[in-house]
């Protein structure tokens, strides 16, 4: 049985596609959507290019299908954001953002939407906890913590430019 190739392609301002070729040479792709959504799509076998079926799920879809995947994922131990409501997101600051350059407590975070910021990812560092004087930098990703609504006013406030 060969290893399974997976290969992922970032998709400017949409997300990221994570394509899969399995053992038996067919093509599943995956395209994580910035608003937490996934598009989950088929590629015939005759035809690699021609896809085969195309479906839009919703991170509660997803998570659903995870569970039906790999119903033992879960430990005990871990905490199970989706089921408390919440989500985890990555946001990726522009070159251009409005925010290059200035304190993290400058977006005001946590009281405009209720979400956390708890962590930045700079190159190949991770910086886990930023605090309100932690100056952010185009090109950080941000690890956002909190509702769905609160994730999602977070990418637009981090989105300004």
């Amino acid at each position: 049985m060969g290893t399974p190739r997976l290969s992922s392609t970032p998709l400017p301002g949409i997300g990221v596609r994570y394509d899969l070729t399995t053992r038996e040479q067919r093509r599943i792709s995956v395209v994580a959507h910035r608003d937490g959504g996934r598009t989950l799509s088929a590629y015939r076998k005759d035809d690699p290019d021609a896809c085969a079926l195309s479906v839009r799920l919703s991170a509660g879809e997803s998570a659903a299908l995870i569970d039906a995947l790999m119903p033992a994922h879960h430990s005990p131990s871990l905490l199970s954001t989706t089921e408390l409501g919440l989500v985890a997101e990555r946001v990726e600051l522009s070159s251009v953002s409005y925010w290059n350059g200035r304190l993290l407590g400058e977006t005001r975070m946590r009281t405009e939407t209720g979400v956390s910021i708890v962590a930045v990812l700079r190159r190949a560092e991770a910086i886990p906890s930023p605090t309100p004087d932690f100056r952010l930098a185009g090109g950080d990703t941000l690890i956002v913590i909190g509702t769905r609504e609160g994730v999602e006013s977070a990418a637009t406030i981090l989105g300004r430019e």
